[in-house]
């Protein structure tokens, strides 16, 4: 009876596979090349090309987001394709980023150098953990869906590789110190694991007035990360730097005005024998 069960689950969960849709495989399709994007970044660093290393996980970040913005529009968002997604984060904002930053310049602190690969790593990891397990949390504030817990997986990616961005630019050897990238990449690490809020572009809904110049704009900035990659991204990594105290102050504002409109809550009365009453009743 017991194997007869196994078997009716088995040919259940066969089937569900099967009947996979086309809207439920494309997304799929983005998140395993963004996957495959990752780990040729860690090639490219092997070979002691660089830039190519980091042009790799650029294009894996931007498929990473296309993936669920294609899920979502598509509707063929799958418990399948969640759990692939969190893998191929972890492979291409985790360990590639590490890895590459270990054999650009940490590999010449030593051990520590390979300290701070495995703490980026690590933090990745658990950063992604906690998102899974929150996510579909029905217990949050509705302020607080706007928001991500610590900095999101790509975009500390591309601030781990901020001093390589700035060393394409200027040569000046500094971003190339062992020591300063990695104090930079542990600051980093920390911001994976942290409880800052930071903003969360999924719930962001766009006047139709402003559709235009939002299109414009993004147009603009990918013509721009064409024709001049490097002075593009430290732009944005310093803008997203910018942006962490002001998510933290509009989340603090939010949390404060939804505890003001909940108004104080009152607490149990005692009586002469210390044991605790309920409110009185409303009149």
């Amino acid at each position: 009876m017991v194997r007869r069960r196994r078997r009716i689950r088995t040919r259940e969960r066969q089937s569900r596979l099967r009947s996979l849709s086309f809207n439920t495989l494309l997304p799929n399709m983005l998140t395993a090349t963004a996957l495959i994007a990752g780990l040729t970044a860690v090639r490219f660093a092997i070979l002691g090309r660089w830039e190519l290393a980091v042009i790799a996980i650029i294009v894996a970040a931007v498929l990473d987001g296309l993936d669920g913005a294609v899920a979502r529009l598509l509707k063929g968002a799958s418990e399948f394709g969640a759990q692939l997604d969190s893998l191929a984060d972890f492979v291409s904002f985790g360990i590639a980023p590490a890895l590459v930053l270990y054999l650009w310049v940490l590999e010449e602190g030593g051990r520590a150098g390979w300290f701070v690969a495995l703490a980026f790593a690590i933090c990745a990891a658990l950063r992604l953990a906690r998102f899974n397990v929150q996510t579909g949390e029905s217990d949050l504030p509705p302020y607080a869906f706007r928001y991500f817990t610590g900095v999101p997986a790509p975009a500390g990616a591309g601030l781990a590789l901020l001093p390589m961005a700035i060393e394409f630019q200027l040569h000046d050897g500094l971003m190339r110190d062992p020591w300063v990238v990695g104090i930079w990449t542990l600051a980093v690490a920390g911001l994976f694991i942290s409880r800052w809020p930071t903003f969360s572009l999924k719930k962001v809904r766009v006047p139709v007035r402003l559709q235009v110049p939002v299109l414009a704009g993004v147009a603009l900035g990918a013509a721009l990360m064409f024709t001049a990659p490097w002075p593009t991204m430290t732009v944005l990594g310093v803008a997203y730097l910018i942006s962490l105290p002001i998510s933290l102050r509009q989340f603090s504002r939010l949390r404060r005005q939804a505890e003001a409109l909940r108004g104080p809550v009152e607490t149990p009365r005692a009586d002469q024998e210390g044991r605790e009453m309920a409110p009185p009743p409303p009149l």
